[in-house]
């Protein structure tokens, strides 16, 4: 329970279950706009948007998303989402663009403009640019006969929608269908691309993401901090490796040096009796134990733990022991 002390309104009585009723009626609104949405991908927006990511796939330089207000912060975040998944692309804002920015925008590019009316006038000079120098221009607009939808090559026309603003004035649910048409490009081009959760951690190495997309080769313990003992050891010497290695288990390896068995904590409970120490690790011992590979991801490898309910797992290579993963290592990089 948190220690927090909130202070004290002076609302009437009955005006919390308004704002929970408000809250409801916002997301229900802005809820029929992505419906809207959906059904408009299922009809007049299949042809166009298959033609704005092809003519996205086919660009030899990146995406330029522009918007003005909340067109402009939802751009932002299309942007940045793009170029995270594979898509090269970057925000340029439409007011400094007439002051010199447009000099970011190349013939290989792209253009994304977003604006509901359609009527923005800081738009203007990259309207003009792009079809000055012959950039195709992709517009996201709820006006297809408007200044940019007449001007643009694509045009990605959004269903008409209410705003959940009471005076239907505020960019609300406007604003969540452009990002969500955003996003439906960025993951359309994404799958296109094959783009993978290597390629992806290569753009992403920092942060609890960063770290989740580690490879178990990056974490594990190697050489003589792996707990081994051979097959035919007595649990003696077992019990001696597990508590001097730290990591609640004991790998146990053929004559060839393929790992065969594991002996854990929970091993030594099921056959506690009073002659353990001298049984041989194979009549203790779990056989056919779970493993990770090498180029398996940290959060694959978490997956795995969490599955199995254990702590530790053991790296191979060709059934040969190669590290441990511990589930504290996934904790330090902040995978778990």
């Amino acid at each position: 329970m948190s220690d927090v002390i909130l202070p004290p309104t002076d609302l009437a009585p009955g005006t919390h279950r308004d704002l929970i009723e408000t809250g409801l009626r916002t997301l229900e609104a802005e809820a029929e706009g992505i419906a809207a949405l959906a059904a408009a991908m299922r009809n007049g927006l299949r042809e166009p948007f298959t033609a704005a990511c092809a003519a996205i796939r086919a660009a030899r330089g990146r995406v330029v998303v522009s918007g003005m207000g909340k067109s402009g912060h939802v751009g932002h975040k299309i942007a940045a989402t793009l170029a995270s998944t594979g898509t090269p692309a970057f925000f340029v804002h439409p007011a400094e663009a007439g002051h010199g920015d447009l000099g970011m925008i190349t013939a290989d590019d792209v253009v994304v403009a977003l604006s509901w009316s359609g009527e923005t006038a800081e738009l203007g000079a990259l309207i003009d640019y792009s079809r000055r120098f012959r950039i195709p221009l992709v517009a996201v607009t709820s006006k297809e006969t408007s200044t940019l939808g007449k001007a643009a090559d694509i045009v990605l026309a959004l269903p008409p929608a209410r705003e959940a603003c009471p005076h239907n004035l505020a960019p609300t649910t406007s604003s969540l269908m452009q990002l969500a048409l955003g996003d439906a490009l960025a993951i359309a081009l994404l799958e296109s691309r094959g783009f993978t959760p290597l390629d992806f951690r290569n753009l992403h190495p920092g942060g609890k993401l960063g770290a989740a997309l580690k490879f178990a080769r990056d974490l594990m313990h190697v050489g003589e901090a792996m707990p081994l003992c051979a097959s035919g050891a007595r649990m003696a010497a077992a019990v001696l490796e597990m508590s001097t290695k730290g990591f609640g288990c004991v790998g146990v390896t053929d004559t060839e040096g393929r790992l065969v068995g594991i002996v854990t904590d929970g091993d030594l409970r099921r056959h506690m009796r009073p002659d353990l120490m001298d049984l041989t690790v194979d009549e203790v011992m779990t056989r056919r134990p779970i493993v990770a590979r090498p180029e398996q991801l940290a959060s694959e490898a978490l997956q795995v733990l969490n599955a199995a309910k254990i702590t530790a797992v053991f790296v191979t290579d060709r059934a040969m022991p190669v590290g441990i993963v511990h589930l504290h290592d996934l904790l330090r990089i902040g995978v778990a």
